[in-house]
């Protein structure tokens, strides 16, 4: 059985910046995959270019099975499919594990195959895009947050951020991580929500004052069930939670579409992850994301009108898209 430093299951864009550049500073990194991608990263490494620019062999384990444990996992796939991913590593012994995707769900998920005692929190304010080539285009490296989801610090969340930043990708430890998980995901919400309905990059939906208003509208519901959670909003995060949750719909969408202006400015060519998906023809993170969110609304009694009508259209352009018949 093998043993590394880090094991990172899904070798997409997320998980190959962050294991390209802990192989880079000599980490041992098991990078799972399968298929084409394990082929590619067998044959040729880790190749980014971007912010960065460099090739490095990493270790790519094709058998889940094959894996004895590493000192962190990192999952960084995109959330289908990730409970019996999981699944298939429960034999493996790790010393923390933490996921970068999208939704607060996936650390019910971890702490179901690991125990809770073994997660932490993590969210990663950090865009990539694989690109046809087996390349991985390195487009933003802003911050991966780690912390322990009962608040406070530690050593572990702090030793596990000063080695991902040492490595290259900027990382910092917090004591409060839940609140900026649901900071980041209540815009994140709006965000694949328009993503998918426009197909446009990421400037055009924030600058537009219609769409940024509808955006508001989606990251104010949902700050209606972080509140009924208990959780608090931060303005840490890619968009402003607290601050759009706060004042007037017309002057929180004034916000987004500066936020617009900047990214069309800086960053024109960014792509919310929702949307390389549906180009890339891959399945979208709706019943993981907004149906959690969903679910959680309707446990509560809460009625989130904006939030039921894009979790129910955003899962039929992704059936009719992929040729899926509705469940039932």
């Amino acid at each position: 059985m093998a043993e590394f430093d880090f094991a990172i299951l899904g070798a997409g864009a997320m998980g190959s910046i962050v294991g390209a550049h802990l192989a880079r500073a000599g980490h041992s990194v098991a990078m799972l995959a399968r298929g084409a991608r394990a082929a590619h990263l067998e044959q040729h490494g880790l190749t980014i270019r971007g912010l960065a620019q460099f090739t490095v062999a990493v270790h790519t384990l094709r058998d889940p099975a094959a894996l004895g444990g590493a000192g962190a996992l990192i999952v960084a796939t995109k959330t289908p499919g990730t409970e019996a991913a999981l699944a298939a590593l429960r034999h493996a012994h790790f010393g923390v594990t933490l996921s970068i995707q999208n939704g607060p769900l996936k650390n019910d998920l971890l702490a179901a195959a690991f125990g809770a005692e073994r997660v932490l929190g993590a969210l990663a304010d950090t865009s990539g895009e694989l690109l046809a080539d087996g390349e991985v285009l390195f487009t933003r490296n802003v911050n991966i947050l780690v912390g322990e989801l009962a608040g406070g610090t530690s050593e572990r969340a702090e030793q596990l951020a000063r080695t991902i930043d040492a490595a290259g990708v900027r990382a910092a430890a917090t004591p409060a991580i839940l609140s900026l998980e649901w900071s980041k995901f209540c815009p994140w919400v709006g965000l694949m929500a328009l993503a998918v309905t426009t197909r446009a990059p990421t400037w055009e939906y924030l600058s537009d004052p219609d769409s940024a208003l509808l955006l508001v509208r989606l990251v104010r519901e949902m700050g209606q069930l972080a509140a009924a959670l208990g959780i608090a909003l931060s303005d840490r995060a890619v968009l402003p939670a607290a601050s759009l949750c706060a004042g007037s719909e017309q002057d929180a969408a004034v916000i987004v579409t500066r936020i617009g202006a900047e990214y069309r400015r800086n960053a024109p060519g960014h792509r919310l992850s929702a949307l390389q998906d549906i180009e890339a023809g891959r399945p979208l993170e709706v019943h993981e994301t907004l149906g959690y969110a969903r679910a959680k609304a309707q446990g509560l009694g809460l009625r989130l009108p904006l939030l039921e009508a894009f979790g129910a259209l955003l899962a039929a352009i992704d059936r009719m898209r992929r040729g899926v018949a509705p469940a039932g």
